[in-house]
């Protein structure tokens, strides 16, 4: 899963949509070699409403807002959609497996993934209008990915099942309840939380081994759920502690207490270290929709799409976005982010996704009980 809240395809359901490429793009054209960043604004919209639609994958309707962007493009543009949620590294393998005969044209990813992506001819470039108001960390020299949002590493807890909610990874430790931390071999989100641990415990990008020990710990302990991490799962009870993003944190809760009054659970961002890191969106090579997606791409760094990015508890990218009293007053206090900072060596984090799979499995799942 791409830990938000995704569900992990089955074999069954990937041969599915891979043997129905064929038939559902076969005489469309191709995006790739196309050069969007010299096509008006104009025409791009012109030819998405001729398109019709957009595929995603990895941008489900309950993570970050999404849902009210993808009815936001449908009102104004009439363009239809669907989306099938996958892990970051799933969408790239998507796209890599079906190349020319692509039924997905647009994924969002973990930040890491975007120049794998573009080393591995994935990418279709598209700058948007918006170009100048994004920080240059946040975007590839030719607008092969783009960040439009970040989250910073937050702790869950139901406090049914806690009574003192832990602050830290240190408090964590010291506890008897378990831990979920959902699918570090694939998901952004469970990679970074492993990260997070490491720096509050005195490691970093390319030394995330005090993360490693203390999921081993865990672990050892019997406390590492090793079950999926999942909206449906913490609402049951299933699950008494997590590590998510802030903005599928607080977005849980809420919709926890809307669907019982009586839900009682705490979101904190760990006081002794968290990372944050942005996802990116990127446009399939091989799409069968390409101004469609450069289209969605342009209405996610709009105004309006980095609000409803905020309204889904996520950070906008763009600073020069004023959000609403409302939508400002649904977030943590700042005082909560004394500790938590950008991946600094983005480079050595990159190479580190190479093999924490790898690690996780042999350093912390071999030990679990």
């Amino acid at each position: 899963m791409k830990t938000r809240n995704r569900v992990v395809l089955s074999l069954l359901v990937i041969t599915s949509i891979i043997s129905l490429a064929g038939c559902s793009g076969s005489e469309k054209t191709s995006g790739k070699n196309l050069d969007l960043n010299n096509t008006p604004l104009e025409t791009i919209i012109d030819k998405a409403k001729e398109e019709g639609t957009v595929e995603s994958v990895g941008m489900p309707d309950t993570w970050a807002n999404w849902g009210e962007t993808w009815s936001e493009i449908t009102s104004i543009y009439g363009i239809t959609h669907n989306d099938v949620d996958m892990s970051s590294a799933e969408e790239l393998a998507l796209f890599e497996t079906e190349k020319d005969n692509a039924t997905k044209d647009i994924g969002d990813v973990g930040q890491a993934f975007g120049p794998t992506a573009v080393d591995d001819g994935l990418t279709l470039a598209y700058k948007t209008s918006y170009w100048d108001s994004i920080p240059e960390w946040a975007k590839d020299k030719d607008g092969n990915w783009m960040i439009g949002y970040y989250g910073t590493m937050s702790i869950i807890t139901n406090k049914d099942l806690v009574s003192t909610p832990p602050t830290s990874f240190a408090d964590i430790l010291n506890g008897d309840y378990i831990v979920a931390v959902g699918d570090v071999t694939k998901a952004s989100q469970a990679q970074c939380a492993v990260l997070s641990a490491a720096i509050a415990l005195g490691g970093s990008e390319t030394d995330i081994q005090p993360g490693l020990d203390f999921f081993k710990k865990l672990a050892e302990q019997g406390r590492l759920d090793m079950g999926e991490l999942s909206l449906t799962r913490l609402e049951k009870g299933e699950v008494a502690v997590a590590l998510l993003w802030d903005y599928n944190a607080l977005g849980y809760r809420d919709q926890f207490s809307a669907n019982n009054a009586n839900a009682n659970f705490e979101v904190c961002i760990p006081s002794d270290g968290a990372i944050q890191s942005g996802y990116c969106s990127i446009i399939n090579a091989y799409t069968k929709h390409p101004y469609a997606a450069a289209l969605t791409r342009e209405y996610i760094f709009s105004d309006e799409g980095q609000i409803n990015l905020a309204k889904g508890y996520a950070k906008p990218i763009r600073s020069d976005v004023v959000l609403p009293d409302d939508v400002k007053a649904k977030l943590l206090p700042e005082d909560q982010y004394s500790k938590a900072r950008m991946v600094s060596d983005y480079d050595g984090w990159s190479k580190t996704v190479e093999t924490i799979g790898t690690l996780w499995q042999e350093d912390v799942i071999a030990y679990a009980k």
